[in-house]
């Protein structure tokens, strides 16, 4: 079986391949994968800083050009792409197929943001001097992804990076390196200078470290665990490097009384359940009153009882299996610990089997869940959700926010007055009113608050935020 190599300056380098499983199909490998080393960090890193003053100052049609090829031709594989995703993430293959479309279209995004970079003119206080205010790169920006999302999320790094005229470091998750090698080959073959974009895949201990660790980094976009998400800025702060994280969730949503029954269902199950519950937005608390409580649970609990849980490539699957083993563990793991804490098993929560073998875990509901308990506390990321019973709004808001999480938020109701509150008030960086909490545009920001977030909002044109550096220059008429 062919290695996929790592880019370094411009060659494909390595030789030495880690399979990459299919959690579908254990038995299958989808492709061997190179691992990069210190020296291999330590020489994109190199590569990026050298390719770094010319591509700053490249012309913006030329970025433009790029990012529009790179964007139709993942939108032309868009179906081969989206196969792959699903084979190395264990998405369903019409979710994998969508991820692919959205990474299209930030690329496309992007391609069009090259063509509109402007600043301002602005006269000074002070007589016949002219003052000028615009945006430039940063620099080498190191990009770690997670593996949840492994077109979407590189798409949403690197595009903007390269935008803005900055050089890129990327490493992907050591579970999910296939889509991340099909990106970087794409920009690779529609024209990127050697050294713009260096991609080196390998273990977070290794790779990520040696990003960390080197002062020529400008700027790391980090998206991954809370833990991990510390030690990135901690090392940050020690380069006086600008950084960026997106980490945890344990995002709720709010049923009200008044709510539409088949719209707060399906807002759920969509929330809490596709994409496996491997989602930073996915609704895990489902915070219900009292008015609703009962209907609600016996309504969602019917629904779960029609989704299919399959290998993903196949045909009528709602949710593919979990992603590998340790995250199938951790599942495990809480739902014995919701169970000891005194939650309700209301549905699921079995490991099973089908034609097969992978990492096939049954949605899972709890009910009588407080939000006191470690289920409804920490994020499990996978499809495990807690039902909170409340006796009203107020209620049911005050324990939407008591969380040390911020990301996204929800809330079915068919009151305008309770929707138009919830979304000043609820503490998130996201808020949905009447849709699942997973599921955001392309070109608006992304991000939240609290433990959720650091720094600036990514996608959209708030991109610029991180991508640059703000300059002011003065001239004497």
């Amino acid at each position: 079986m062919t290695v996929h190599q790592n880019l370094i300056a411009g060659e494909w380098t390595g030789a030495n391949g880690v399979e990459n499983i299919n959690p579908s199909d254990t038995n299958e490998v989808v492709g061997l994968y190179a691992q990069a080393s210190v020296d291999d960090t330590k020489a994109a890193i190199a590569a990026a800083k050298a390719a770094f003053p010319a591509w700053s100052r490249s012309g913006i049609w030329e970025r433009h050009v790029i990012l529009k090829k790179a964007g139709d031709e993942i939108m032309a594989r868009k179906d081969e792409l989206g196969a792959l995703l699903a084979r190395e993430e264990g998405k369903t293959l019409p979710e994998a197929i969508g991820e692919t479309i959205r990474a299209s279209q930030i690329f496309e995004f992007f391609a069009g943001e090259a063509l509109r970079l402007a600043g301002e003119v602005i006269p000074s206080v002070r007589p016949n001097i002219g003052v000028e205010i615009t945006r430039e790169g940063l620099g080498v920006i190191g990009i770690i992804t997670p593996w949840n999302f492994p077109i979407a999320i590189p798409a949403w790094k690197i595009a903007p990076a390269l935008c803005y005229g900055n050089t890129v470091v990327f490493k992907p998750a050591e579970l999910v390196p296939a889509c991340s090698w099909a990106i970087v080959d794409i920009l690779h073959r529609a024209g990127l200078p050697k050294g713009v974009l260096n991609l080196v895949m390998g273990k977070g201990s290794i790779v990520g470290q040696t990003m960390l660790d080197s002062p020529d980094v400008a700027g790391i976009t980090f998206t991954g665990s809370t833990g991990t998400g510390k030690r990135v800025a901690a090392a940050s702060v020690e380069h006086n490097r600008k950084f960026q994280l997106e980490m945890g969730g344990k995002n709720p949503m709010v049923v009200l009384d008044d709510a539409d029954l088949n719209v707060a269902v399906e807002a759920a199950a969509n929330s809490g359940f596709f994409s496996t519950g491997q989602r930073c937005t996915a609704s895990s608390r489902l915070i219900v009153t009292e008015g609703i409580h009962d209907k609600f649970v016996a309504a969602l609990t019917e629904k779960l009882k029609t989704l299919v849980v399959d290998n993903a490539l196949k045909a009528g699957t709602h949710i593919g299996p979990v992603v590998d083993e340790r995250q199938l563990k951790t599942d495990t793991d809480y739902i014995e610990i919701g169970k000891k804490e005194g939650a309700k098993l209301a549905f699921g929560g079995e490991v099973i089997s089908r034609d097969t073998p992978g990492f096939y875990l049954q949605p899972t509901l709890f009910t009588e869940a407080t939000n006191q308990m470690r289920i409804s506390r920490e994020e499990i990321f996978g499809p495990v959700v807690s039902v909170i019973r409340v006796k009203d709004y107020d209620e049911a808001l005050a324990t939407a926010n008591d969380t040390p999480f911020g990301l996204s938020s929800g809330i079915a109701t068919t009151s305008l007055k309770h929707a138009t509150h919830f979304k000043r008030n609820s503490e998130a960086g996201m808020v949905m009113v009447n849709l699942p909490t997973a599921g955001v545009d392309f070109h608006v920001p992304f991000g939240g608050r609290k433990g959720s977030s650091y720094g600036p909002r990514e996608q959209g044109k708030y991109a610029a935020e991180f991508y640059t550096t703000v300059k002011t220059a003065y001239t004497l008429a």
